[in-house]
């Protein structure tokens, strides 16, 4: 006879075995944070999710399987315990877990970020006991709950733009004990009422530094903040604020991507064929391949952070061997075609999109590869300028074109 589920007990060593697992990965575990991993259940901040099902459908689009307890709990609280990003929703459609279906395709808006994750962001922003924090992205909560734990709950804001995640979120934290302030807010705006805060952590990326986390971040506090684009490079950074309203801070190292703030992901660009028949018919051969931005290495998820620097409306796409570079916002386009072992390059509008990331490519070359953490990022009324001694200095788009 089968014993009925207990989650609550059977978590007790799930959870001891994910903090074993996060220490042998290096994973920043001190005392404290350990702890936190060890008390918060995260099997209840996550009643359903979705796992792929590691095939395509007829039509190509990844196949993702709904997993509740229901459906199967050994499965359900394995995955609950395992350092996993676990997606919740897609398209920002939530979904019925009381009669949860396959999906085919769709983007990924809402998640439970794997464990070891949540607890580096916590530890590289330098959190302490007796710190106010905000938290941007609230999600399944998981991350909140970690802080609560760490911290005083009265000493913890977190907002999420989408009010049905944040309600989810909401019952599951008040649920365990955990009373932060909560609200349906748009990071890129931060939250006024319980500013200023000690440290302000990101778990969505933006183009750019919002002001508003500026200014409602203590002199002397510290923003972590992953910063992205619409080449899809991405680049952490530790920032601390002057009481001036400026604030310098160092890029980190180390490949992590989270998904855009709304209001900052890419537009659609429509049928790439027809950018590409307002093109010039004149060619030219290319000084660098897009090969270097698109290998799953950390050297080009690095460089595709700096190439969108040089051309931050630009984004990309391969069609039939064919790669576009398409800007929606100045009406520049470019086209690489691969032949005899070379790319061809055609360029049209006012911004030589290729030709602008051939120059970065030149200069980080030049410079010697300079990884992430050579390079420092510095925010003021001028702009945000990232900085390196041996390569020209790149600026993230205007606080106003990000927003």
């Amino acid at each position: 006879m089968a014993m009925p589920a207990d989650p609550e007990n059977d978590a007790v060593p799930l959870r001891a075995a994910l903090v074993n697992a996060l220490a042998r990965n290096d994973v920043p575990l001190d005392p404290a944070w350990r702890a936190a991993v060890e008390a918060v259940p995260r099997h209840r901040f996550v009643p359903g999710f979705y796992l792929p099902e590691g095939r395509r459908d007829a039509t190509g689009l990844t196949a993702w399987e709904p997993v509740t307890a229901e459906l199967d709990y050994g499965r359900w609280l394995a995955a609950a315990y395992s350092d996993t990003s676990l997606i919740t929703q897609f398209d920002g459609e939530e979904p019925d877990w009381r009669a949860p279906v396959v999906r085919h395709g769709g983007a990924p808006t809402s998640s439970s970020t794997l464990p070891s994750l949540v607890v580096r962001m916590w530890s590289d922003a330098e959190v302490v006991e007796g710190h106010t924090v905000l938290e941007i992205g609230t999600g399944t909560g998981y991350s909140t709950a970690l802080a609560c734990e760490r911290l005083d709950s009265g000493d913890v804001t977190s907002i999420e733009v989408d009010p049905r995640r944040l309600e989810a979120a909401a019952d599951a934290l008040y649920g365990c004990g955990y009373t932060p302030t909560l609200a349906v807010a748009d990071g890129l705006y931060g939250y006024w009422p319980e500013a200023r805060f000690d440290r302000v952590v990101a778990a969505c990326s933006f183009r750019a530094v919002p002001p508003a986390l500026l200014a409602q971040t203590r002199p002397g506090g510290k923003l972590l903040l992953t910063l992205s684009g619409w080449l899809y490079g991405y680049a952490r950074v530790l920032l601390t604020v002057v009481g001036d309203g400026t604030a310098e801070g160092a890029l980190l190292r180390g490949t992590v991507s989270f998904m855009a703030a709304r209001t900052h992901a890419a537009p659609a660009f429509g049928n790439p064929a027809h950018w590409a028949a307002g093109l010039p018919d004149k060619r030219r051969t290319a000084r660098h391949g897009p090969e270097r931005l698109v290998a799953a290495t950390e050297e080009a998820f690095h460089l595709r952070f700096l190439a969108q620097c040089a051309v931050p409306d630009a984004q990309m796409t391969t069609v039939d061997e064919v790669v576009y570079l398409i800007d929606v916002v100045s009406g520049s386009a470019a086209t690489l075609t691969p032949s005899d072992g070379e790319w061809h390059v055609r360029e049209g509008g006012p911004v030589r999109l290729w030709e602008r990331v051939e120059s970065v490519l030149d200069a980080f070359d030049a410079a010697g590869l300079p990884g992430p953490e050579a390079f420092t990022l510095r925010v003021c009324d001028e702009g945000q300028r990232l900085w390196h001694p041996n390569m020209p200095g790149l600026l993230l788009p205007s606080a106003a074109a990000a927003n």
